[in-house]
């Protein structure tokens, strides 16, 4: 979470102007020994220059309509959105999609595009409104934000229409057995007068037919939507941390880790999806027992009670397993984060440990981390075992007390009773012995979850003041007696006494030995850094080039635009200025050449040109480049310098 993290987050909005004009304050840091004084660039719009090869004719090769499967009736055509009420709701529309699979192996172009209102970016910004909203709350009534509550205002409605639909899908579930018993009462009867009215018997039938059909038609709809829902917050929560992420400061990057915002991502979020299945049935659940034993009470009498004492023995159990669950994922995450960030150091600083043949005490210091890891993942295992097999044993030993203190009452046992009574026993374990259990220990691990996310989501962020132009404005950078500290307990500042007045037009170059202060004065403007005292005016939207050139896995045109609109005047522009149409034409693929993880390998050179080219290509009104010379040699600094 360097320098390479904070480049997106400075950029300004997107600007549709054709012409490539960088006629504001530009300021970099300059080592003495590099190249003697670093220089930035200055591009206006009278240069006129293209490449070797049209940038058109990359986006050709991949813009939609040129052999694109979504242009021509594709999946993008066919997808859910695009159906009538059955076709959705039957997902028969995945039957094109299931024969094009079975033709050729599908591809990515071949998905179908995400719905609107499942995109990350309505859902994201829909809940950090109402996250917003709370901590403005909190600040009013002055007592501590709630996330919990902004989740629960953002899915409120949805979750209740899907409670209703869980409530109906039980009362189904109920009413089955009820039937089922009354049609046996009618076989027994039957037996000793056979001259009794079919009618009931088909009406008993008939009504468990259509509850069967009627739980098969809603039931995986139903979880469906249910499983959607959990998405959608999972998605949403995925938006706001990367955005957070994006928008650190620096003292709130050294609260955190790479490991632990990865572990946010790939971990915690996800426990939203497994707690919208269950989370209904935390009250469901005890009012279907409710229910379960009246009608019980009305069949076998008393002797239901021995069979309630069992399950309410049951439910305080499951409670303490709910906390014991939570203390667990609570300890378990905290070691988790320490394993990530141990094996993080480890990794980059491998070519030493190899060096000095320091693997095995390595090697043993993440076992160590590991073990503890282990051993917390074993104790809420050993935990959901126990549950699950008092949860599967429950039910069966409930039914054996039951009717064995029922004959010692001098009841005789029937048929009707036994099935009746079983299959009401049976729809008690679904809710009261696998379902409820489940809603509490997923309720408990969403709660540490939530806490955790939270906990991030406070963290510091940047403070921006760059104030956006109005036309009749000029761009400028004022600073004056600026006292600045990375660390407010360290007794000397980063920054101290630094004034200086950059106005439009103007190209500055700061200069000064390693350590001096350089690259935190860029810090300081771009707001990473913090100011104890002083003024800093910044007027005008900043973009910024690290002095550790960054790339990200994706081609080198995708690199340089950076989400930007293609302007093939502009970027031809940037190629040429940053001395990269040399490389383009020197590359089988030009601009559209894969780099990074899995892609073709740049030099230092090629990554710190991609990267000045990736910051002189964003409409900004002030440029702050970092040593951005400091990896090429002579001849081409001198060309990006003229």
């Amino acid at each position: 979470m360097g320098d390479t993290v904070a480049s997106p987050r400075h950029f300004s909005p997107d600007d549709d102007d054709d012409d490539c004009v960088l006629c504001t304050p530009i300021v970099l840091d300059v080592d003495r020994d590099v190249f003697s004084v670093a220089t930035s660039l200055l591009l206006h719009s009278n240069i006129s220059l293209s490449s070797r090869r049209s940038p058109q004719a990359y986006e050709n090769r991949t813009r939609p309509g040129n052999g694109h499967p979504h242009a021509n009736g594709g999946p993008a055509n066919r997808g859910p959105a695009n159906g009538n009420l059955v076709i959705c709701q039957m997902a028969i529309w995945l039957g094109p999609f299931f024969r094009l699979g079975h033709k050729k192996i599908i591809e990515e172009e071949d998905l179908y595009p995400v719905l609107p209102e499942d995109r990350s970016g309505t859902l994201g910004e829909d809940l950090q409104r109402r996250w917003d909203e709370e901590c403005l709350k909190a600040s009013k009534k002055q007592r501590d934000p709630s996330f919990a509550k902004a989740i629960i205002r953002c899915y409120r409605k949805s979750y209740a229409w899907l409670g209703l639909i869980t409530f109906i899908v039980e009362v189904i579930r109920i009413i089955q057995p009820v039937l089922l018993g009354k049609l046996l009462e009618y076989f027994e009867a039957y037996q000793y007068d056979d001259a009794l009215d079919p009618k009931p018997a088909y009406l008993y039938a008939t009504g468990i037919s259509l509850s069967v059909l009627t739980l098969m038609v809603i039931l995986h709809l139903f979880l469906f939507k249910l499983q959607s829902n959990g998405m959608r917050i999972r998605v949403a929560l995925s938006h706001m941390i990367y955005k957070k992420a994006l928008r650190l400061s620096s003292s709130a990057t050294a609260q955190t880790t790479t490991g632990q915002i990865v572990n946010l991502l790939s971990t915690d979020v996800n426990k939203f999806d497994e707690l919208s299945i269950f989370l209904h049935y935390l009250w469901v659940g005890p009012l279907n027992v409710v229910v379960v034993v009246a009608l019980l009470w009305s069949v076998i009498g008393p002797s239901c009670l021995a069979g309630c004492v069992v399950l309410l023995f049951q439910m305080p159990l499951q409670s303490l397993s709910g906390k014991l669950f939570s203390k667990f994922s609570r300890e378990m995450a905290v070691l988790t984060d320490s394993r990530i960030l141990t094996m993080n150091e480890v990794v980059s600083g491998i070519r030493i440990i190899k060096m000095y043949a320091w693997e095995k005490p390595f090697a043993a210091l993440v076992s160590a981390v590991r073990q503890e890891e282990v051993s917390k993942v074993m104790n809420g295992s050993y935990l959901r075992a126990f549950n699950m097999a008092f949860s599967f044993s429950a039910s069966k030993l409930i039914v054996f007390i039951t009717f064995s203190i029922y004959v010692t009452l001098g009841n005789i046992i029937t048929a009707s009773r036994v099935f009746y009574t079983v299959a009401l026993y049976n729809s008690l374990r679904r809710t009261a012995t696998l379902f409820f259990p489940a809603a509490i220990e997923k309720l408990f691990e969403c709660r540490v979850s939530v806490q955790r996310i939270q906990t991030f989501l406070m963290l510091e962020d940047v403070k921006t003041q760059h104030a956006v132009l109005n036309k009749d404005q000029e761009p400028s950078v004022d600073i004056q007696d600026l006292i600045c500290y990375w660390d407010t307990n360290q007794d000397m500042p980063s920054l101290q006494n630094i004034s200086l007045t950059v106005k439009a037009q103007q190209l500055l170059a700061v200069i000064g030995p390693v350590g001096a202060g350089k690259s935190s004065l860029l810090s300081a403007i771009l707001g990473e850094l913090p100011h104890d005292k002083g003024v800093l005016k910044v007027k005008g939207q900043l973009t910024y080039a690290s002095q550790q050139p960054w790339v990200f896995p994706g081609t080198i045109r995708s690199n340089i635009l950076f989400g930007k609109e293609m302007n093939p005047s502009k970027y031809d522009h940037v190629i040429w200025a940053c001395a990269l149409k040399r490389d383009m034409e020197l590359l089988q693929d030009g601009d559209m050449t894969l780099i990074g993880d899995r892609g073709a390998t740049l030099s230092g050179g090629q990554k710190a040109r991609v990267n000045l080219a990736r910051a002189v290509y964003q409409d900004a009104d002030i440029y702050l480049l970092d040593d951005p010379l400091s990896a090429v040699d002579a001849e081409v600094g001198r060309h990006l310098f003229e």
